[in-house]
């Protein structure tokens, strides 16, 4: 049994996801509900669920799912971290009924102009908040937005950051200016990474396992098995592949790890990271 550090859940019914619009995310234009990720996923034993809209809504929603759920062990919710108020509005959900649940925060910095959005007082103000609420705080940015998050974790060396998706290299290009970044954001302690998201940013249709290879080697030398750790970005994953063929695939990618590596991977850095 594995923990599943990253996924999704959505009901079209409550509120649109207006980013699975464009035809080629038709795959994944549909709710997704708790159950629809248990069938999907038999062998988690506890997940994350992740936010996937910049709305205050959203959060309690994923905690009341969390509290009535056997898998979902930890939600990561989103605030606006521009606010003057986001102090109280954190402290709002921490002390919520299912507040306890609440073990994150994540904006989707990928979807800023400004690559150096991350470095603003304002942001900054908010990044502190979190940790201070005792919260990890998400990193979803490309590539091109990675500098700004190296200083902003060399900033804030009390909160504790977590990388998602590698941050999205473009999967099939020359990593080499991608690889430099992510080495030097690894190189400040408190950053941790998801294994995931890798497939979704390679070909849809003809992706290997040699095709990711090279990304998820930059990511293991940069941070251990102890500061990486599985995640499935289910539903999103199914844009490329299956739940099963993504499990599969970083199963082989971790294949010569010894054993207590690959545990770290699939469930010890997760539940240290999110305290599950």
């Amino acid at each position: 049994m594995i923990v599943d550090a990253h996924h999704h859940l959505w009901d079209l019914s409550v509120r649109d996801q207006d980013w699975i619009t464009d035809p080629p995310m038709g795959a994944i234009r549909r709710s997704f509900a708790e159950p629809d990720f248990v069938a999907a996923a038999p062998e988690v034993a506890t997940s994350v669920l992740v936010q996937t809209v910049c709305v205050p809504e959203e959060t309690p929603e994923f905690l009341a799912v969390a509290a009535s759920s056997d898998v979902v062990g930890a939600v990561v919710g989103w605030v606006d971290l521009t606010s003057a108020g986001v102090g109280e509005a954190l402290s709002e959900l921490v002390d919520s009924p299912d507040g306890s649940w609440l073990r994150g925060i994540r904006h989707q910095v990928q979807g800023e102009p400004d690559p150096e959005w991350l470095c603003r007082k304002d942001v900054w103000h908010g990044l502190q908040q979190v940790g201070a609420h005792g919260l990890v705080y998400e990193l979803l940015t490309l590539p091109h937005q990675l500098p700004a998050a190296r200083r902003t974790v060399a900033a804030l060396p009390n909160v504790a950051f977590v990388v998602d998706h590698c941050s999205k290299p473009a999967i099939g290009t020359d990593p080499g200016e991608w690889a430099e970044l992510v080495r030097s954001l690894a190189a400040h302690e408190n950053v941790t990474c998801k294994l995931s998201g890798l497939v979704t940013e390679a070909d849809w249709t003809s992706w290997s396992i040699s095709d990711l290879r090279p990304y998820f080697e930059v990511v293991l030398d940069a941070f251990g098995p102890s500061r990486l750790m599985f995640g499935s970005d289910w539903p999103v994953v199914l844009l490329a592949a299956t739940y099963d063929e993504w499990l599969g695939t970083a199963r082989e990618l971790v294949s010569e790890l010894t054993p207590g590596e690959q545990a770290a991977i699939f469930g010890d850095t997760a539940r240290r990271v999110y305290a599950l």
